[in-house]
């Protein structure tokens, strides 16, 4: 070892003999070690996954920790879990790199939550992210569940509709052709074509031939007589004005006769050969004839009470059926809101007297279809969360509907139908909210957004469950609020695909089986709707739903939050084949959807990235 004295006359030499900059690179002098040491390597920490799913039925995940550059005694640790998931770290050899098991149960909320686990010795610290999805798990059995639908079918078609007025009498006019083969590949059933306004082809009372125009009405109602299945559903929505009161609404003391003569009249004119007046033969040009026929549109909303309404449609459906007997009728066609509350949409006021015994006043008439409207909203303000909410207490209304029914032996096998269906029910009365006045009217998106994805599906599974058998969309041709393709232009929305898909997913034409509803349970249901049934070829569709909310408290057309769902399927027995079809915020809403191949397995995982649906089709 050099002495004190000898390394200063080193260090006193170096510094004469060498310019300043290079000082820095003496290492030694005379056998002297370097002037610094290297740090120790970093700890490393590498995961074989950077995602996890964990189903909430507590089947646990093992994750391969790597550790490097830290002794044996380095301990490992996660963060930010979500409550409720246990972790257990099992070192393997003598190194701190080990596996970790990650457990989760049904108390773990859905959803995805960014976790770490981390490495550490001492004051070194390594961490790498962790993904961690809690799943929700599916169960589906293969024993039909004779509880939901009708008697354990789900027996419920898809249609739409259009408003005949004189605003949208020109829709055909444009491209017709093109236009005509994208409503017959809507594969909508009985397409709905409701008369109102000056659509309402009586327009007088002179007795001449002038009384009466079909122009606006046969705009529409001809090319929906030869497309698809050929049958519309003529609602003759509202009365001649000439037959109304001062407020617009029918008068029913001084012109209930008269609506009747009207309503044979149109029956006559599409049905037997049509009618003469004033001198002129009034006749459809088509050979095909209208077989349902609606009843008045929302009467409780428009100057009519639940008795006037039975007197109504016993006399007008009388007249009807004398001109052609093979007809059938939709009655009530009902403005459907706050079921027991007593208020002016409430089936509980409405539904009883027209049920109640015929001796009695109810209904003496034939009766096939009792419909009804559902609307989320009437408000663009309203939230994602509100317009979600809704949609249960629309199956509860279904229910009663067929509840009240039952009640009649003569009538407990009529049908239930849901003959308009959308989001927001608002509309503009010259730019301004005609349900929020004075707010101005501003066109909600969320009828042709990803939200829609989601609401119309979780809407068609839970009517379907609860035995209704229609639901027709409002309206075909119109904004991005309400229609299935733009009204302009012919163009579809994302909201023409989904309900293509559900159409041709779950067809059910006259005389079809349907399909049978399985039993299937869940770990949670809170923000996601399931689905399966069976078709007569034994394949098995499911049905996954998102509509888990991203930020309840704010969002009004949000993105939605992710979900992941565990589908268990082995008590179905095994298939050759699996697909699968989603729709979500990234879905063309210009062209159709391609199915993907899935690999068939006991257990499949379905995700969605935020609102959204995904059916999984496995094919035995």
């Amino acid at each position: 070892m050099l002495s004190r004295r000898v390394f200063r006359f080193c260090l006193s030499f170096v510094r004469a003999a060498l310019p300043l900059a290079l000082l820095a690179t003496v290492v030694g002098c005379g056998g002297v070690g370097g002037s610094s040491i290297p740090p120790p390597p970093a700890i490393t920490i590498s995961l074989s996954a950077a995602t996890v799913t964990l189903p909430q039925d507590g089947t646990p995940v093992t994750v391969t920790v790597t550790v490097g550059n830290a002794p044996a005694t380095a301990a490992v640790l996660t963060q930010y879990l979500p409550t409720g998931v246990t972790a257990k770290f099992t070192p393997t050899g003598s190194g701190p790199s080990g596996t970790l098991q990650l457990t989760g149960g049904a108390a773990v909320a859905a959803g995805t939550t960014a976790a770490n686990v981390v490495v550490k010795s001492g004051e070194s610290i390594a961490s790498a992210g962790l993904q961690v999805i809690s799943a929700p798990v599916a169960t589906v059995s293969a024993a039909q569940d004779t509880t939901l639908g009708i008697h354990g079918v789900l027996s419920q078609f898809m249609a739409t509709s259009f408003q005949v007025a004189s605003y949208a009498d020109g829709y055909f006019l444009t491209n017709a052709t093109s236009r005509e083969s994208t409503l017959a590949a809507l594969g909508a059933q009985h397409t709905r074509l409701q008369v109102v306004g000056d659509g309402t082809p009586m327009v007088g009372n002179t007795g001449t031939s002038a009384d009466w125009s079909f122009a606006v009405i046969d705009s529409l109602t001809q090319p929906v007589l030869g497309i698809g299945d050929n049958s519309p559903e003529m609602q003759l929505g509202t009365a001649p004005t000439w037959m109304n009161d001062s407020a617009g609404h029918l008068d029913t003391v001084h012109h209930l006769d008269d609506f009747a003569t009207y309503s044979a009249n149109v029956v006559r004119y599409y049905n037997t050969g049509g009618f003469n007046w004033g001198g002129q033969h009034f006749q459809s040009p088509s050979a095909h004839p209208i077989h349902w026929w609606g009843i008045f549109n929302e009467y409780n909303g428009n100057g009519l009470n639940a008795t006037q309404y039975v007197t109504l449609y016993n006399k007008v459906t009388a007249a009807m059926l004398a001109a052609d007997p093979t007809v059938e009728f939709s009655a009530q066609e009902l403005s459907d809101y706050g079921l027991g509350t007593g208020d002016g949409g409430d089936p509980k006021v409405f539904l009883p007297p027209f049920f109640a015994p015929a001796a009695s006043g109810g209904v003496s008439e034939p009766v096939s279809v009792v419909s009804t409207h559902f609307y989320s909203t009437c408000n663009q303000k309203d939230l994602d969360q509100a317009l979600l909410s809704a949609v249960p207490g629309f199956a509860q209304n279904i229910e009663y509907f067929r509840q009240e029914a039952a009640l009649r032996p003569d009538l407990g096998k009529i049908q239930v139908w849901v003959t308009e269906n959308n989001v927001n029910a608002d509309w503009s009365n010259n730019g301004v909210s005609a349900c929020n006045p004075p707010q101005a009217f501003v066109d909600d998106p969320r009828g042709t957004s990803a939200f829609f994805a989601a609401w119309r599906p979780y809407v068609f599974s839970q009517l379907g469950k609860a035995g209704n058998q229609a639901l027709y969309h409002w309206a075909y041709a119109a904004d991005p609020q309400y229609g299935e393709v733009n009204s302009s232009t012919g163009n579809t929305y994302l909201s023409y695909w989904v309900d293509e898909a559900l159409a041709a997913i779950y067809p059910a034409p006259p005389g079809s089986p349907g399909q049978q509803i399985l039993q299937l349970s869940a770990t949670e249901t809170s923000d996601i709707e399931l689905l399966a049934t069976r078709n007569a070829d034994n394949s098995v569709v499911i049905m996954v739903d998102n509509h888990a909310i991203a930020n309840p408290s704010a969002d009004n057309n949000g993105t939605g939050a992710p979900r992941t769902v565990v589908l268990d399927l082995s008590t179905l027995g095994s298939f050759t084949s699996a697909s699968q079809l989603a729709f979500d915020a990234g879905s063309s809403a210009t062209t159709a959807p391609a199915w993907s191949g899935v690999t068939p397995a006991a257990r499949v995982n379905v995700t969605l990235p935020g609102y959204g649906v995904t059916f999984l089709k496995l094919v035995p």
